[in-house]
């Protein structure tokens, strides 16, 4: 026999209840979908594969609640199920900062694709399936309230909706920016407890059930995480995170290493290393910045201005302008800007640009004698910054003398059909386009960080070894020094294609490498400090 569904003490407030349930279980599904990359993007990146499994996991767990849900809410009918089933999908919410470092470790022998979605699915999906219970036992419980079937169906699913709406922007505009990741999962899985409590409080009159309300007030308490946090690796090298901000676009840290008398700094968003110095000398401790100031100057020596996108830790245009040029900065994350300024020494903040690396150059009538390009979004630089028509807007922002500098994780032996397509696709408005391997292209899988250099006219010679006078830091002296000025030129049946707005499948075939970036971070930074 079908349960009878209990009938509370005020069938209009219950109604309102059941209406602020859709609303904000519509809202807090979102949350959780939107914070998952910031929990899993640290270690599997922040690319169509991360999000494709977020995406999939939410639609297949909501997809199995709904259906499981509508199942079980034929057999227990009752709201107690109900908000039964909404406090422990509160409680699998807590807990996900505490199980993912855990479930991260399971998943990390796995390959990127892979990876990522049985990670995503163990963390997020057991809270989501919970939630996909909400709708199905919402429209039981109305339907015996109102008679209007089709309008009730189709108010709920429109709250549920607009909750979700409302979800997404809320943390993608404002909870990410002002809260640590931790703090969201709190705040919704706290959330979670005290609709289920408000239910059997002020319905039911189960006051005994206020107990509950002990598990959000323990956890709100302080639940933030110290800002400066060491740990002493296996090693001996002591690591300290300095700084951490969650802003509207990546998980920007500072991290601080100590072995001996060696003492180095790095920017690592995202779980990438965005630069580093040595901080007894100031100098990056990274081949690929020396290349970014070094050539594109010795081809124009004259020029007078410079336009980086990307700012990192802000060594590129603080070399630049500490050598007479005048820079200006392109960032999107004003949280780059501030840590670059508070521990890199940074000092250009007066010609910092908060904008769109596109937006900008289609919006500034600026022309510039030098134009870095630096800007990754998860482990590769993004498509549309590569493209045949930002090639051409880069192109127009250049002085005919002028020359483009870009920093491009690539491969020249194996999977090198992306990096020969940026290559053909700046050979569509350059006459020059010049790799340069900050490694031995002969040694491991032949990848690495290339730096691309393009410009006009004829080829133009260097004096590398006037180069030597400029000051390199030992940590990347030998590796400077031992491939500067050895170009690496793709042979002429490469297979290539020129890449462009509509159709640039740059995350897809650049998978393996990503892949291989990804493991050598995870091998190479201390997992305490990105967890």
């Amino acid at each position: 026999m079908p349960e009878t569904p209990a009938k509370p003490v005020n069938s209009k407030a219950f109604l309102l209840y059941l209406v602020v349930t859709a609303i904000l279980c519509g809202a807090l599904v979102m949350v959780v979908e939107v914070l998952g990359s910031r929990v899993i993007g640290p270690f599997f990146g922040i690319s169509l594969f991360v999000w494709t499994s977020l995406i999939t996991v939410t639609l297949i767990a909501l997809a199995l609640g709904y259906g499981v849900g509508g199942i079980v809410a034929d057999r227990y009918s009752s709201a107690d199920y109900l908000y039964g089933f909404i406090f422990i999908s509160g409680l699998l919410v807590l807990i996900i900062p505490w199980i993912a470092p855990t479930v991260i470790r399971f998943s990390q022998p796995l390959d990127l694709r892979l990876g990522a979605f049985v990670s995503t699915l163990l963390i997020f999906g057991p809270s989501l399936f919970l939630m996909g219970f909400v709708s199905p036992y919402l429209i039981k419980i109305a339907a015996s309230e109102l008679h209007n079937l089709g309008r009730m169906v189709g108010g709920f699913y429109a709250l549920s909706t607009f909750g979700s709406v409302l979800g997404t922007v809320l943390t993608g505009f404002v909870l990410i920016a002002y809260f640590g990741v931790t703090r969201i999962f709190d705040i919704t899985g706290s959330l979670l407890i005290i609709l289920s409590v408000g239910y059997f409080l002020f319905f039911r009159k189960y006051w005994s059930s206020a107990l509950a309300l002990l598990i959000p007030a323990v956890v709100l308490w302080d639940s933030s995480q110290p800002v400066h946090i060491s740990n002493i690796t296996s090693s001996g090298t002591k690591v300290t995170r300095m700084a951490q901000r969650e802003s509207f676009y990546g998980d920007v840290r500072v991290l601080d290493y100590e072995y001996g008398n060696r003492r180095t700094r790095e920017m690592i968003i995202d779980g990438l290393v965005q630069g580093g110095i040595n901080r007894n000398t100031g100098l990056s401790i990274y081949p690929y910045s020396y290349f970014l100031q070094f050539i594109p100057h010795a081809l124009n020596p004259d020029g007078r201005s410079c336009l980086v996108i990307g700012l990192g830790a802000g060594l590129i245009p603080r070399w630049y302008d500490r050598h007479g040029i005048v820079t200006d900065v392109i960032d999107i994350d004003p949280a780059v800007v501030e840590l670059a300024g508070a521990y890199f020494d940074f000092e250009g903040n007066d010609r910092v640009h908060i904008q769109d690396a596109r937006y900008f150059l289609n919006s500034t009538g600026d022309v510039y004698d030098y134009l870095i390009l630096d800007v990754f979004n998860g482990d590769t630089t993004p498509g549309y910054l590569v493209s045949q028509e930002a090639v051409k807007l880069m192109s127009k922002r250049l002085a005919q003398d002028g020359v483009l500098g870009i920093n491009l994780v690539g491969s020249l032996r194996h999977d090198s059909l992306m990096t020969a397509s940026v290559v053909k696709t700046l050979a569509t408005e350059f006459d020059q386009v010049e790799i340069y391997p900050t490694f031995d292209p002969a040694r491991g899988d032949g990848s690495g960080n290339l730096v691309l250099i393009a410009y006009r006219g004829e080829p133009r010679q260097v004096d590398w070894r006037a180069l030597r006078r400029n000051p390199v830091d030992s940590f990347a002296y030998n590796e400077v020094w031992g491939v500067m000025g050895k170009r690496f030129t793709f042979p002429e049946n490469v297979p290539a294609i020129v890449l462009t707005d509509d159709y640039n499948p740059i995350d897809f075939y650049d998978a393996a490498l990503r892949e291989s970036v990804r493991r050598e971070i995870i091998q190479s930074t201390d997992w305490d400090m990105l967890l």
